[in-house]
């Protein structure tokens, strides 16, 4: 058999409890087990498939996991290194490397932690399908053997081959109470030890209490594992305690060395030492009897109970929780010698001492409440019994704790612990409980984690199961989920000795020899020093190259190399080190330290890089192939060096950081010792003892001798002084000078002139220069040479300064001010210039400038204060400052110039004099012995001054928009505004008669004054200041939607709104590339003085990237703001949208109340035809196709145009758009056509769809009436011989085809009829339901307060005050305060469980406590223990529990089906309470909704008022079946104080109100209530049964309209009612409700609410006074044949004829009409019951939560039977109820007929809840037709909806109680407790003696004197009653 994973063949196993989970392998491979229960070789064949799989590739991690299956324990084989993971219901066995060899099935099983092991399931009914959790997992070496505990069967243990662990070597077919071995619970731990004993091993258990079952288990035992009876303790030793519950030990580990067992836990002392304390207990073991028991507390200084805990040799490590809660831990180490002490010291004190110490005190006891003491033997019994005896004392606690200090402190709790040794060092792995695993040095009393890795899933604790392989170098980490294993240490991912070095795992060191980091067992020389480096060695260094002689050598020639490396490893005779140049290698001589090598020829190295004069290559000393130390070496050129410096050759041949000299007659730079051929030699600077070294003596120019400024285009001669040459004497040369001059090198011939010693000058030969580009001054560069090319060193940068007059110098001024030195003159030869003195011809040259020339003025104005700083800008201004200080004068007034801005000859900046307003000139400069200059330009004194402001309000925050009016405004050019003491930026420009600013943020509101600073003039606007506004704050902004194309008109309310000058809404956008081209730049806002501002770009671009988009706001008034949203590129992400207020920005989100802005993508219309324009019949209703049109916008906000028509929308789906289009065939718009255009405007966008053609009706032809007349007798002829022949031949058949025909005829007709009308009628509702929404947003939905709310579901029929007063009646006061006293004595007596569980049982129990009286003493209840409401739900569960119980043994299905006992009306009345959130918040809105949309239903259609029948219904037995003509209406109701007449008109208000032609008068009344007092909720309205309908006409027509009256017509005893068609009201009539007379007061008289009864609604009377019988529409009955009277009206007769031809079934039509209209209503309302979309209510979740606990405690399995009870429970229990019902939730009338409608709705609500199938037939009634096809789907969503609750997370008795909790609180003021109590009593004193016997009877009550105290409260009761 073969088995391809990569043919992708998968193998199913059979569903079942005991299907294998797929396992994952270590690389994440997945492999799918088979194996099914029944077959005896399913573990074979799964095994077989698991091994025939490729093999997995090897890695360093390993892991193994399986899906769905939970680890528990991990255990290894010793030797073979099999690994065992003991799961959830699995076995698995492993491979070292983690592969699956294995796997055996353990469970799920039949069980119960409340039964012994059982065969048969009857003996354990509450048994069911159970997991079993691996509890203990041991390897047994000397049996080969493993042995398995888990939690199922009282944890039984069972014994597995190790080699295979699925064969089962041995399993207790019955075993018995001492073959109970591990904790039947997988919360509490149980720990094991198998230990060698004489012939055996044995097996040592340690476990916590758990279970009823398990309290005789000791919490230690010893057990045999071979032998007859496995796993037994019968004849082993216990540790007897006497009650452990007392103790509840808590086991943590166990462990054992070559001479004791060791167990770890947790416990507490007796019960009078109620502190948990850590303990550790020893015990021999070779001690089958457990004589040697030993424990002694252990204490970690300062920190909590023991976690974790570990032996290592020597040592015991525990970790302990610290920290608050125990959320951190600490670790400790014990010596294991001092615990062995401790506990032979306890062990002797009581053998020996009575177990007291030498103080006195008592050291050691006896623990456990064994009855035993310490004694007081011989003293050498502790070495005689070293594991003691039978006489000596046991189990022996000693007192005394063994103390110690934490190593460590971790921040997360340890839940594992392990230790290696290696080394001679201890290392610790800690794992925690999030999944890491850490690494931890333990160095005497310095311990550090050096390394944390996470292992496990985050959040998934280590198990304590943390295992080291038998090579001690990995570590087996198990969690919940997975297995890894992971090496002890990662030596090898150190890639080098600093890095190894630098992790400080104690475990890895680096093993020079072998150049890698290693396990110091894996470096075979680490024993022999400097072989193995250590981190924690002090001084461990990694070998390194100390130095290097030379430290570098010239490329030229080769030599040798002496590298010293301290603490070099010694190696053996025929080894060898050898250095690695690069790639070149030379064998190297060692000498202790030092490493001798020989550098590579000049050929072997590379060249030097590109711009160096060196090669730097690495050089490594080398063991073989590894680099035992490396550093770097340089080989150098000094024939490079001095070619990267050209302009000092010498200079840096000689000071390079090499060994080079400089050869000045050949200029070489070379290395060795001197310059050949016995020439001049300037050494290097590093050498020592010579004199001619360094820069010093090379060659060089100092300077300049001549001067540094050369003018241009005169003949110079420059000289340079020049030293050191005497290394060329004896050597003639010629010198030249060279000039780098811009684009050009210029070289001019030079001689030497030699001075005194070694110095001398260059003299160059004299030259003119021209620079190739005019400049003012030119630095150029200048060298010597010598001979060919023999350049002589710069000793630094030199250069000469050519200069040109004429540059920068354009006028006489300039020129004069020119430095002297540089002998400029102003030159009037030719065109006047600035030229170098000695060009200019002597009689040209001008020693006076011109007259000074003025260009500009700026500004023009000035104040008349002066102070302002005028600029004068010309040429010939001076020549310095001292020129113009008193030159300069503005119309005639001096002006004082500023030295600081003064600019030669340029430019005078000076301060205006004050001067008259109106004084005007020009601005004169007289420079002294010159003529002055005057300007053309005058300036003008002018007074600027400040009219108005406007705005004059503006935010806090500042960015109004501020226009300062005023006259001359434009004076001066440095003016400033300012408010109050913020400055007021202006913007630009300044025009004469107005300054425009803005203002900045101010700290708070208040006035401020406007002032202008004119330079040094201010102007103050302190008639009208500036007054800062509290900020503008928003408060909603709706809607939150809008399409991409934007324009969706937004109202944003707020307060102070209109103090904002531009309102702006704004989206930041992030665009895509396709967007950039909508991308604007930033337009200049700048505007001309009178052009008006333009308006702000729809989009710009920010800096940050982003797309800024806004449209301004229109301001409505100070509260509303009307914004249009932002149109957003396609492509384009919102990023923000935000609302711009001047300076306040506020997020959409914070204005809406944190819903955020939403673009939603452009809708999709189709067009209205494919195929040419579309054709419209008048009076049809247009659908138009689309997609996602309602996603971001309104019906009312949508605009349909055809032509110049608008076809009005009347309804917009998802998908449609339905509209009314004008009946008149409209216009085309702007000449578009020949047709209209249909066209959809949606914000800013307008989609057209086509054009339009109407279908004009055929006119009829014209034709003579004489051939009409002729025609009509022919016809009759031809009629009747055509009648005739029909008659006689074909009378049967004929007539029945004709008959088939016209029904044919009628159905066509009325499906076409019924479409239209549905589809119409739909689209009214819709619109109407959408302005009802808006009517709720202010008004509200008329839910009832909780009070009232809980009268009327508590006490159903007992009108408005179900409860009468405690007291009543005059002379009651001395009789309160003990009928008080007693009523509170019996609200306290009712907190007694005992009590109010006797007192309902006894009441049911009595034979006249009817099921009326049942639901009212619940309810009494319920409203006395509203203020407890976690004790009423405690109750309530338990008479739940009690009627499961008694229905369990009937029929289960029946339970909670009716309401016959009083736990199931408590239920009823708490899920009211604990529902009633729930309603107001979700599920009223939509049943209200379609409360309303039923009553517009019906009121659209005629209603008779006798009979109650209607036109549109849902109830068949309602229909009204027989045809109306009726006629809508429109009244004006009069409404308001001006209604009382005329005088008062103008303020009187009219309120329209529809009713139709059809209605009685009382319908009417009702129809114009119901407007008049729209959102007012019934309660307060007034009833119309006190009101009279008037109608007026004209100023003194009134006439008080009534139902009968005189005017009444009476034909044969009937008499038919009034409607507003017999009294011909015409549509528009004016109508108003005034109080009837005879009630004799006001319509406010009526609004009193009193306590009656019942409601007080009159009916109509079908009263049968003097035979006269009342019918509206249709008479009650027929009339007989003789009474018939004859019509006198045709239209009459013809009604009555096609009534009696019309098919009465057609009329049912009218009932799918009205369940088409309303069905979107009871979808929502429907689903709003039935959605898990919000949270479920946590009642409703607990209520489900308890009933599956009931099902499962009473082994009920039939999914049916829960879910009726859940129905029973909560759908059909409450909903039903609220939805027949809905007064009980709504202030509000339920009409007959709407009742009607609601019964059959609920009904369907009944149906959509049961199990059985949905079937109808032909003689179903019409009710369960409507609904047939919708029930199968809400049968889906009611069981979708107890799926859901089932799947959500559990409801805990907490969260349940503090939500009772809340809700107590919340309505504590609502109950009547006192009228309850003394209602509640009146029944305890009807049965008063059953109730006291019951009492008496019970011993508990007996106890708590449940009896006398009830007769207590009877006596303070009935005196009340009695003196009464």
């Amino acid at each position: 058999m073969a088995l391809r994973r990569e043919a992708g063949i998968r193998l199913t196993p059979p569903a079942g409890p005991w299907e294998l989970p797929p396992v994952w392998g270590p690389n994440g491979s997945k492999w799918a087990p088979m194996m099914a229960p029944w077959s005896p070789f399913g573990p074979h064949l799964l095994l077989v498939l698991l091994l025939l799989c490729p093999p997995l590739p090897s890695t360093q991690a390993h892991r193994f996991s399986a899906l769905n299956t939970t680890f528990n324990h991990l255990a290894l084989a010793p030797g073979r290194g099999t690994v065992y993971v003991g799961a959830v219901n699995r076995l698995f066995q492993l491979s070292p490397e983690l592969q699956l060899e294995a796997v055996a099935v353990t469970g799920p099983i039949f069980d119960s932690p409340d039964c012994v092991p059982f065969r048969d399931p009857a003996e354990c009914p509450q048994a069911q399908l159970t997991d079993n959790a691996n509890q203990l997992l041991l390897v047994s070496s000397r049996a080969q053997e493993l042995v398995a505990c888990g939690q199922v069967r009282q944890g039984v243990c069972e014994k597995r081959r190790l080699e295979d662990v699925s064969q089962l070597l041995y399993q207790a077919e019955d075993p018995g109470d001492g073959q109970f071995v591990a904790a039947n619970a997988p919360g509490v731990a149980t720990v094991g030890l198998v230990v060698p004993a004489p012939g055996r091993d044995l097996l040592l258990v340690a476990r916590g209490l758990a279970g009823k079952l398990s309290g005789g288990v000791p919490p230690l035992t010893v057990r045999q594992l071979a032998g007859p009876q496995p796993f037994s303790s019968e004849g082993l030793g216990r540790l007897v305690v006497g009650d452990l519950s007392d103790y509840n030990n808590s086991y943590v580990a166990a462990f054992a060395n070559a001479r004791s067992a060791y167990f770890v836990f947790r416990r507490r002392g007796a019960r009078a030492q109620a502190e948990y304390r850590s303990y550790v207990a020893r015990v021999c073991l070779g001690d089958a009897n457990l004589y040697s028991y030993v424990e002694v507390p252990l204490h970690c200084h300062g920190q909590g109970l023991i976690q974790a805990a570990f032996l290592a040799p020597d040592t015991l490590l525990g970790a302990f929780a610290t920290g608050p809660k125990g959320a951190q831990a600490a670790l400790c180490a014990f010596p294991l010698a001092e615990l062995d002490g401790s506990m032979e010291q306890a062990r002797r004190l009581c053998y020996t001492a009575g177990g007291r110490g030498p103080s006195g005190t008592e050291e050691a006891i006896v623990e456990y409440g064994v009855t035993s003491h310490c004694v007081t033997l011989p003293p050498d019994s502790p070495e005689s019994y070293p594991c003691g005896d039978e006489h000596t004392p046991s189990p022996i606690a000693g007192r005394q704790p063994l103390e110690a200090r934490p190593l460590l402190q971790l921040g997360q709790p340890i839940s594992a612990i392990a230790a290696l040794q290696a080394d001679g060092h201890m290392v610790a792995f800690l794992g925690d409980t999030q999944g890491q695993l850490h690494k931890v040095f333990l160095n005497g009393s310095q311990s550090r984690i050096y390394h944390s890795q996470q292992v496990g899933p985050p959040g998934s604790a280590i198990s304590p199961d943390l295992l080291v392989d038998n090579s001690s170098s990995h570590l087996y980490v198990l969690t919940a989920q997975q297995v890894d294993r992971v090496p002890v240490a990662a030596c090898p991912q150190f890639p080098d000795c600093a890095s190894c070095l630098q992790a400080r795992d104690p475990l890895c060191g680096w093993c020079i020899l072998q150049g890698r980091c290693t396990r110091k067992g894996q470096c075979a020389r680490a024993a022999q020093p400097n072989q193995w480096l250590w981190s924690y060695e002090e001084d461990s260094r990694c070998l390194h190259v100390q130095s290097l002689l030379p430290a570098h050598h010239p490329r030229q020639e080769q030599g040798q190399v002496t590298l010293s490396v301290p603490r070099l490893p010694t190696l053996a005779m025929d080894e060898y080190f050898h250095c690695a140049f690069g790639d070149y290698d030379s064998l190297a001589q060692v000498e202790g330290p030092h490493v001798a090598c020989v550098t590579p020829p000049h050929d072997q190295l590379p060249l030097n890089p590109p711009g160096t004069d060196h090669v730097t290559l690495s050089l490594a000393l080398m063991f073989e192939d590894v680099a035992v130390a490396v550093t770097n070496f340089s080989f150098y050129d000094c024939s490079a060096v001095h070619a990267l410096e050209v302009a000092a050759p010498c200079h840096a041949c000689v000071s390079s950081l090499w060994r080079c000299h400089w050869c000045p007659q050949s200029s070489r730079c070379v290395y060795g010792e001197h310059c050949p051929e016995g020439e001049r030699t300037i050494y290097s600077t590093q050498e020592v003892d010579v004199q001619m070294r360094g820069p010093g003596v090379c060659p060089q120019v100092e300077g300049l001798a001549s001067p540094l400024l050369v003018p241009v285009g005169w003949e110079s001669r420059l000289a340079l002084r020049v030293r050191n040459l005497q290394h060329f004497r004896g050597l003639p040369a010629s010198y030249h000078c060279w000039l780098e001059l811009p684009g050009e090198l210029q070289r001019l011939p030079a001689f030497l002139e030699e001075t005194d010693g070694d110095a001398g000058l260059v003299h160059c030969q004299a030259q003119q220069f021209h620079p190739p580009m005019a400049q003012r001054e030119l630095p150029v560069p200048i060298y010597v040479t010598r001979g060919e090319g023999q350049r002589l060193d710069n000793a630094r940068p030199l250069h000469v300064t050519l200069y040109d007059c004429a540059v920068g110098h354009p006028d006489c001024s300039h020129c004069q001010a020119a430095n002297g030195s540089l002998g400029c003159l102003w030159c009037s030869h030719g065109q006047p210039a600035c030229l170098y003195g000695p060009l200019c011809p002597p009689g040209a040259v001008e020693l006076l400038c011109p007259t000074p020339t003025i260009d500009m003025i700026e500004p023009l104005t000035g104040p008349p204060e002066g102070g302002l700083a005028l600029t004068i800008l010309g040429s010939n201004l001076g020549r310095d400052f001292a020129d113009v200080q008193d030159a300069v004068s503005v119309a005639g007034q001096p002006c004082n110039p500023d030295p600081a801005l003064y600019r030669t000859s340029a430019r005078i900046v000076c301060v205006t004099s004050p001067a008259p307003k109106g004084t005007t000139g020009p601005i004169q400069v007289a420079i002294k012995s010159r003529p002055p200059g005057i300007s053309i330009q005058h300036f003008t004194y002018q007074d600027p001054i400040l009219l108005s402001l406007s705005p004059q309000r503006g935010p806090q925050a500042g960015g109004t928009q501020l226009t300062i009016h005023g006259q001359h405004l434009q004076t001066g050019g440095n003016i400033s505004a300012f408010v109050g003491s913020q400055s007021c930026p202006i913007q630009k420009p300044v025009c004469p008669e107005a300054i425009v600013c803005h203002t900045m943020p101010q700290a708070g509101p208040g006035e401020a004054v406007v002032r202008v600073v004119f330079g040094q003039a201010q102007r103050t606007l302190g008639a009208s200041p500036f007054r800062y506004t509290a900020n503008p704050q928003l408060t909603a902004a709706e809607p939150s939607v809008s399409f991409r194309g934007g324009g969706r008109l937004i109202r944003v309310r707020g307060q102070d709104l209109d103090v904002v000058r531009q309102p702006l809404l704004s989206v930041w956008l992030e665009t895509a590339a396709e967007a950039q081209a909508m991308r604007a730049q930033p337009k200049d806002l700048r505007r001309g003085c009178g052009t008006p501002a333009e308006p702000p770009q729809a989009c710009v671009q920010l800096e940050g990237g982003l797309l800024q988009c806004s449209t301004v706001c229109s301001i409505n008034s100070s509260s509303l703001l009307l914004c249009r949203s932002p149109a957003v590129p396609d492509g384009a992400r919102p990023q923000r949208v935000f609302f711009s207020l001047d300076n306040v920005r506020v997020d959409f989100a914070n204005a809406s109340g944190g819903q955020d802005f939403l673009y939603q993508p452009n809708p999709r219309l189709a067009p209205l035809s494919r195929k040419g324009p579309a054709r419209l019949k008048p009076g049809n209703v247009l659908d138009v196709e689309g997609e996602g049109l309602n996603l971001g916008i309104s019906k009312e906000e949508v605009r349909v145009y055809i032509g110049d028509g608008e076809c009005l929308v009347k309804t917009l789906t998802l998908t449609h758009l339905y509209c009314e289009p004008p009946l008149r065939v409209p216009q085309p718009a702007n000449g578009s056509g020949a047709l209209p255009q249909f066209v959809v405007q949606m914000g800013n966008l307008r989609l057209a769809l086509g054009p339009v053609q109407y279908e004009a009706e055929p006119a009829p032809p014209a034709f003579p009436v004489e051939a009409q007349v002729g025609l009509g007798m022919g016809v009759a002829v031809l009629t009747a011989a055509v009648l005739l022949l029909t008659l006689m031949y074909r009378h049967k058949s004929k007539q029945a085809l004709r008959d088939y025909q016209k029904v044919l005829v009628q159905l066509e007709n009325l499906e076409i009829g019924v479409g239209d009308q549905c589809r119409k009628e739909f689209t009214d509702l819709m619109t109407e339901m959408t302005d009802l929404s808006s009517d709720l947003e202010t008004s509200g939905i008329p839910f009832l307060d909780f009070r009232t709310y809980t009268e009327r579901v508590f006490f159903p029929g007992h009108g408005s005050c179900p409860l009468q007063p405690v007291f009543e009646g005059p002379g009651e006061e001395g009789h309160r305060v003990p009928v008080r006293q007693g009523l509170t004595q019996l609200s306290n007596l009712l907190n007694s469980k005992l009590f109010l569980l006797t007192l309902i049982h006894t009441l049911e129990e009595q034979p006249s406590f009817s099921q009326r009286d049942r639901c009212h003493v619940a309810s009494l209840l319920s409203l006395a223990l509203h203020s407890k409401l976690e004790y009423l739900t405690d109750i309530m569960k338990t008479l739940l529990g009690d009627l499961a119980a008694h229905y369990v043994h009937k029929n289960p299905k029946l339970m909670l089906r009716r309401t016959e006992t009083m736990v199931e009306k408590l239920l009823t009345n708490w899920l009211s309470i604990c529902l009633y959130t729930f309603l107001r918040e979700v599920a009223g809105e939509p049943l209200y909704m379609l409360l309303r949309a039923i009553q517009y239903q019906v009121d659209k259609g005629p209603v008779d008022a006798v009979t109650g029948k209607a036109k549109r219904t849902l109830n068949d037995s309602r229909l009204l079946r027989e045809d109306m003509d009726f006629r809508p209406l429109t009244l004006m109701v009069l409404v308001g104080p001006g209604a009382g007449g005329a005088s008062g008109s103008s303020s009187a208000q009219h309120v329209p109100a529809r009713v139709l032609d059809t209605d009685t008068i009382t319908q009417v009344k009702e129809k114009v209530l119901e407007q008049v007092y729209k959102g007012t909720p019934f309660s307060q309205r007034p009833s119309v049964h006190t009101l009279d309908l008037e109608w007026r006409s004209g100023l003194a027509g009134h006439l008080t309209l009534s139902d009968e009256d005189l005017t009444s017509v009476t034909q044969n005893h009937w008499k038919r009612l009034n409607t507003l068609q017999h009294y011909k009201v015409p549509d528009g009539a004016t109508v108003r409700l005034i109080p009837q007379l005879h009630n004799g007061g006001t319509v406010s008289q009526s609004l009193a609410q009193s306590c009656s009864s019942g409601e007080n609604i009159p009916m109509l009377e079908d009263g049968e006074e003097s035979g006269v019988r009342l019918w509206h529409l249709v008479k009650g009955t027929e009339e007989p044949e003789g009474n018939k009277v004859r019509r006198s009206s045709l239209r009459e007769r013809e009604r009555e004829r096609a009534r009696a031809k019309a098919i009465p079934e057609i009329y049912l039509t009218r009932l799918l009409s009205m369940k088409g209209t309303l069905q979107k209503f009871v979808d929502d309302t429907f689903q709003a019951i039935l959605s898990v979309n919000r949270p479920v209510p946590i009642a409703v979740k607990y209520l489900f939560d308890f009933l599956d606990e009931l099902a499962e405690k009473h082994g009920i399995e039939d999914p049916e039977t829960l879910h009726i009870w859940k129905t029973n429970s909560l759908l059909l229990r409450f909903w039903v109820n609220t939805l027949k019902n809905p007064q009980l939730i709504f202030d509000i009338r339920v009409s007959d007929n709407v009742d009607a409608i609601l019964a059959v709705i609920a009904q369907t609500f009944i149906d959509s809840c049961t199990v059985s199938e949905h079937k109808v037939g032909r003689d179903s009634p019409v009710n369960k037709l409507l609904y047939a096809r919708e029930i199968p789907r809400y049968k889906q969503m009611v069981e979708r909806y107890y799926s859901d609750i089932r799947q959500s997370s559990p409801a805990s008795y907490q969260e349940m109680n503090s939500a009772l909790a809340e809700l107590s609180g919340n309505y504590t003021s609502a109950p009547h407790c006192l009228e309850a109590l003394q209602e509640l009593y009146n029944h305890i004193h009807r049965y008063y003696d059953q109730i006291i016997n019951a009492l008496e009877e019970d011993p508990v009550g007996q106890k708590m004197q449940l009896a006398c105290r009830l007769q207590q409260i009877a006596a303070l009761v009935e005196n009340k009653v009695t003196d009464l």
